[in-house]
């Protein structure tokens, strides 16, 4: 592959709902470009895109793939992502090293909730988005329709640049409104096309069109508007520069009509993003920070200058060991380079560097400012990690990745594997950063937690194929509290004799309810020297050891006021343990005579839904003792705001899937801690009562 110049570069993000054809659109990019000599098949796992076994199985995609090729003249680094919402990371890395979003459409659906998730993500980013209306030859397809939700969603920047002759199966013509000329295709998946004169029936229509982007191109500078005023129209200069500009800028975003599985449309595409997308260097400089907090640097993508990498994905490849993904953005990457990870102070050494195309790689001797590409066998480099030149102390701002939305607890298959386990979830988070791993010191469970439901059953298929090991997914203990809900006046006495010393305490303490959230108060209230003060921590730290430990259903005890009034000891026998083990009998008793109840963690649940599920999910919620807070609408999506108990959050990823035929996302938040309703607290009582009796 030979070396191009910055300008000749095009990094591109394929983003869309799941379903839409991103996958299929990156092989007929390829295709075109002579890169591979057919368009995969889905069904075979035949694509260069889906090529992990957990996707050929699957048949969705699951990890963003990085495609390089080569069209006329300019290299283009295609990123395709999957487009189920559990893998919303692998969108989120390849946005930030993108400089143009494709976000593909589906011309039956049109803008689905996937659709509007990653368009906010784009956003985020301030990239120029070009959007692509997919699957014009399917039936009911509806090119107009789509294109008026998109204007009605994404704003009137939107403008389409292309209409289609026909829709359906007969899909073989569409007008170009920028050539202003008819582009006929073969259908035979070539990608071939003849360029002709619009038809008299379609002269009006193509010209209205015209002049709807000539305007939209001329509101987007004041120069062209005054010009368009003067004239009454943009000469071609005018137009091709003005639209290049106003793609950049964000002032414009084109839509186009296609069939990525027919090839049809998909060069003309191409052609717009060589002449009318960005480059690297028409971005804006990427804003890093100092590693000791000391400033701002801004970067400039020219390969003369001091070298710097970011690390925006990590791939664990068999026979090859772990490939860094990064994208230049300032000098020049070379083999051999010795940099530092300025995210961790150490230095590393770049050895292979590689361009990639799915599962295929090129080795390469250096990549320049704005390109992307892999390296292999980094020491301690993982995601989000910065690499610059000796020196060069600078930090690109890490990707945020999402809150996880599911929770689930593992279990050994067979003892002796929890470091095996315990290495393999560090890598696979290290992999991908929305994957999480946590020990819950209340339950004492390993948790992992993800974007889904699918998402952790893939994530613990890796963890069987890669590290050798089994494990057993299970429901999380959801993380209850107990506490009191009536003052408590309670004493008692600890006394042993035995041979030799004997033990002696007695204490008499008050409980008292706290407001939620308040924690746990210890009140020396002593006088007159009855207990002596080397005894009274010893009093606080039983009480402590015992909320810890629970007292109706082994959970932790919270909101609660101990006072420390009165007691006895004895000149010989008492110690410390003397008055912890009274302070911690005591403190049992005070709680049960307390009236004491559970308290379970409530989350807020924002669902964003086509609006003719709301009646289905609003009542789901409902039955899963959720209270329903309000709803909104977003276009023709609807909110739903709600607060639900954690208990009745496991799944519902899978449950809302199901609801809304896969139309429908979540996010979660932690609200507060509520009573459990009498019913579902006896029976929690009843089962841990069961569980404590079996670990016995």
């Amino acid at each position: 592959m030979k070396e191009y110049a910055i300008d000749r570069i095009r990094n591109i993000a394929l983003i869309g709902h799941g379903g839409s054809g991103k996958t299929i659109l990156t092989d007929a990019m390829l295709l075109n470009s002579g890169a591979v000599t057919r368009i995969g098949r889905i069904e075979d796992g035949t694509t260069v895109s889906d090529y992990h076994a957990d996707e050929i199985e699957r048949q969705i995609s699951i990890n963003a793939t990085l495609a390089t090729t080569e069209y006329k003249d300019t290299k283009f680094n295609i990123l395709d992502t999957p487009g189920y919402s559990d893998f919303v990371g692998e969108v989120l890395s390849s946005l930030r090293v993108a400089d143009t979003a494709l976000l593909v459409l589906k011309a039956v659906e049109g803008v689905e909730v996937g659709s509007e998730l990653v368009w906010r993500h784009a956003e985020r980013e301030e990239l120029p988005t070009v959007i692509l209306v997919n699957k014009i030859d399917n039936e009911h397809a509806d090119f107009d329709t789509v294109v008026e939700q998109v204007r009605k969603r994404f704003g009137h920047r939107a403008v389409a640049v292309q209409f289609p002759v026909r829709q359906g199966p007969a899909f073989r013509e569409i007008v170009d409104i920028l050539r202003m000329k008819m582009l006929v295709y073969k259908g035979d998946g070539s990608g071939a096309c003849e360029e002709k004169d619009i038809p008299p029936e379609l002269r009006e229509r193509a010209e209205a069109a015209r002049e709807a982007l000539i305007e939209q191109i001329a509101e987007s500078s004041e120069e062209l508007m005054n010009r368009f005023f003067e004239e009454g129209t943009l000469g071609e200069k005018d137009l091709t520069d003005g639209l290049r500009t106003a793609v950049v800028q964000r002032e414009i975003i084109p839509v186009f009509c296609l069939s990525a599985l027919q090839n049809i449309g998909v060069s003309r595409i191409m052609d717009f993003i060589r002449d009318f997308c960005p480059a690297p260097s028409d971005r804006p400089a990427v804003r890093t920070t100092l590693p000791d907090g000391g400033g701002e640097v801004a970067l400039i993508p020219d390969p003369e200058r001091e070298p710097v990498a970011f690390v925006f994905k990590t791939l664990s490849e068999p026979h090859v060991g772990e490939l860094s993904l990064f994208r230049v953005y300032q000098g020049k990457i070379l083999s051999g380079l010795d940099l530092v990870n300025y995210s961790t102070g150490k230095p590393e050494r770049i050895n292979q560097i590689f361009v990639l195309r799915g599962k295929d790689r090129k080795e390469v001797t250096h990549l320049n400012a704005g390109d992307i590409g892999a390296v292999v066998k980094l020491k301690d480099t993982h995601t989000n990690n910065t690499l610059a030149a000796k020196g060069f102390p600078v930090l690109i701002a890490p990707i945020v990745f999402p809150e996880p939305l599911t929770t689930g607890a593992i279990k050994p298959r067979a003892k002796g594997d929890e470091d095996k386990i315990g290495n393999g979830l560090h890598s696979l988070h290290e992999e991908d950063p929305s994957f999480m791993v946590r020990v819950d010191t209340d339950t004492r469970e390993t948790l992992i937690l993800g974007q889904g439901e699918i998402h952790l059953d893939v994530m613990l298929k890796r963890l069987k194929q890669r590290f050798g090991v089994d494990v057993d997914l299970k429901p999380p203990r959801i993380p209850y509290r107990e506490t009191i809900r009536k003052p408590a006046d309670v004493s008692y006495k600890h006394k042993k004799q035995t041979g030799g010393a004997g033990q002696y305490g007695e204490v008499y303490i008050k409980l008292e309810p706290k407001p939620r959230g308040e924690g746990y108060e210890f009140v020396d209230a002593i006088v007159g020297g009855v207990i002596s003060n080397k005894f009274i921590p010893a009093v606080d730290k039983g009480i402590q050891e015992q909320m810890s430990k629970g007292v109706v259903a082994g959970y932790p005890i919270v909101d609660v006021k101990v006072t420390l009034y009165d007691g006895s000891q004895h000149s010989v026998d008492s110690n410390e343990i003397s008055f912890k083990i009274a302070a911690q009998q005591a403190f049992k008793k005070g709680v049960l005579e307390g009236n004491p109840v559970l308290l379970e963690p409530i989350y807020n649940i924002e669902v964003l839904i086509p609006d003719e599920f709301m009646g289905d999910v609003m009542g789901d919620i409902s039955s899963h003792r959720g209270k329903i807070l309000g709803m909104e609408s977003e276009g023709p999506f609807q909110v739903i705001r709600a607060k639900v108990p954690l208990a009745e959050l496991h799944q519902y990823a899978t449950r809302l899937r199901s609801i809304t035929q896969g139309r429908g996302i979540f996010r979660r938040s932690f609200s507060h801690y509520e009573e459990v309703p009498q019913e579902i607290m006896t029976k929690i009582i009843e089962e841990a009562a069961a569980q404590k009796e079996e670990n016995a």
